[in-house]
């Protein structure tokens, strides 16, 4: 039996680690370096030739072209000016290589959105892990360093795709699990003795948000290449403020008053811990947990490209198909307690009936809608426009 997309993925970023050996390291904060044996391990993801060719389109604009100079006075970014079309936002190609050649790293965020094996390799992650995904690329010449120490506010995989690059990482985390809303600002310090790494090619660097790390390219030899995933998980925090807003409409405890004009009496702040803790005990009610993880995993497959399992000429599934849902569409499948269930998709959500709800966990491992009973073609049909099918 061929592999999952999933599967697939996982084995090329993480060799023979088992999937729970690999949640368990999401878990913790300690980075992790994992050799490879394979030179070519990440080539079918990425070559220079690929970046050539990118910087030769129309879509080689930035922001998601930039680039760093850690050689540089003050912030490491290099103004676009140095590299962009006067007045534009196009690169100015003779003078972005030029650039490169004086030792600014080339950086293409959000790769996997128009690279092709990128996009299927972060969606491979994304089944396994069920958020979001990234892709960012980093081309940095010989002798020359990108961004200096830093951490970043979500987990990221480094791969290592051709030369060799020198890393120190700090083992101390200066400040606890970071996220968008507490970005880096140059206002951490690494503590304790760096440990110094050498990657090469085949080479996977793990790094936990928040862990102090600082890459250079060896000095002589050829410039380094190396792809970022960023592993985007949800945050508490950040799924409570958007669900704030809904639950404002449906709880009167949130939308209590501040009575300031009383702040000031004796018990006033104590007043306010009051209101606080009816608050609390809004967000705390039955119902709630499921809400934000079904928010969770609404968020994956409404953020990012939806990749549906057909195309513009595919035609619709005949009775005798083999089908199977799509491993490139996201989904998610909310049972009901009565029976059936919601799916729910890029494209919306649909509540489906016992029956059709059945149909569709048998489409998880490959059905034909003859196989699956009367009306089973026509429910076939309408997932297949969507893209939430494919022939097996």
């Amino acid at each position: 039996m061929s592999a999952t997309l999933a599967e697939e993925a996982w084995s090329l970023a993480f060799g023979t680690m088992s999937f729970e050996d690999g949640l368990t390291m999401r878990e913790d904060t300690a980075w992790r370096l994992m050799p490879g044996n394979d030179p070519d391990r990440f080539s079918d993801l990425l070559s220079i030739a690929d970046l050539d060719a990118f910087l030769r389109t129309d879509a080689a604009r930035t922001p998601r072209v930039s680039m760093a100079d850690g050689g540089r006075k003050g912030s490491a970014a290099v103004p676009v000016d140095e590299y962009i079309e006067d007045g534009g936002d196009r690169v100015d190609l003779p003078r972005l290589l030029a650039r490169h050649d004086a030792g600014a790293s080339l950086v293409v965020s959000q790769f996997h959105e128009i690279h092709p094996p990128l996009a299927r390799f972060c969606r491979g992650l994304e089944k396994a892990f069920l958020h979001g995904v990234q892709a960012n690329i980093y081309m940095t010449p010989p002798g020359a360093q990108g961004f200096r120490v830093h951490f970043d506010t979500h987990d990221v995989l480094v791969l290592q795709v051709s030369g060799r690059k020198a890393w120190r990482v700090w083992d101390a985390i200066p400040f606890p699990a970071p996220t968008r809303h507490t970005p880096w600002a140059n206002n951490a310090t690494a503590e304790g003795e760096p440990h110094e790494l050498l990657m090469a090619p085949g080479d996977v660097l793990y790094l936990p948000r928040g862990v102090m790390h600082e890459a250079m390219v060896q000095a002589g030899g050829e410039p380094s290449l190396h792809i970022t995933i960023g592993l985007l998980e949800p945050g508490l925090g950040e799924m409570l403020r958007n669900l704030l807003s809904e639950l404002e409409a449906e709880e009167p405890a949130l939308r209590a008053a501040i009575p300031t004009w009383r702040l000031a009496d004796a018990d006033g702040v104590g007043a306010v811990q009051q209101l606080l803790t009816q608050a609390l005990g809004a967000l705390a009610r039955p119902g709630i947990a499921d809400r934000i993880a079904v928010a969770a995993l609404d968020r994956v497959a409404r953020d990012r490209m939806s990749l549906p399992g057909r195309s513009l000429t595919t035609p619709p599934p005949a009775p005798d198909d083999t089908l199977r849902l799509s491993e490139t569409m996201h989904h998610t499948l909310v049972p009901f307690a009565e029976g059936g269930a919601a799916l729910r998709w890029y494209g919306g959500a649909e509540k489906l009936s016992q029956q059709e709800f059945d149909w569709l966990l048998a489409l998880e491992e490959g059905a034909t809608p003859a196989a699956l009973g009367d009306g089973a073609l026509d429910f076939c049909r309408r997932l297949a426009r969507y893209g939430l099918l494919e022939r097996a």
